[in-house]
C-alpha cells in the first residue's frame, strides 16, 4: 500500500471534488488538511489561510488551493 504525503492527500481530495467546486464556487479558495475540508469558500486566499490557521494552527501545513476546472499555465519569456 502506497503512503501519501500530507500534500498529495490534499490534492487528491482537490481533485476528487474540483468538477462540482468548480461549478459551485468557480474562482474561490478552498482550505484542506488531510482530508479535512474547511466548510465555506472563500473570495481571497488571505481570508482563507487565515481560517485555516484558526482551524488547523501552525502545527501542520494544510492546502489552501484556487478552484477552477483546470489549471491555469503562465508563461514567463
Amino acid at each position: 500500500m502506497e503512503t501519501l504525503t500530507p500534500l498529495e492527500t490534499e490534492l487528491k481530495v482537490f481533485e476528487a471534488n474540483r468538477e462540482q467546486w468548480s461549478r459551485e464556487h468557480p474562482g474561490k479558495f478552498v482550505v484542506i488538511q488531510d482530508e479535512t475540508v474547511l466548510p465555506g469558500f472563500f473570495e481571497e486566499y488571505a481570508a482563507g489561510f487565515r481560517t485555516g490557521l484558526a482551524k488547523f494552527g501552525t502545527g501542520r501545513s494544510f492546502l489552501v488551493k484556487q478552484i477552477w476546472s483546470t489549471e491555469p499555465v503562465y508563461f514567463i519569456g
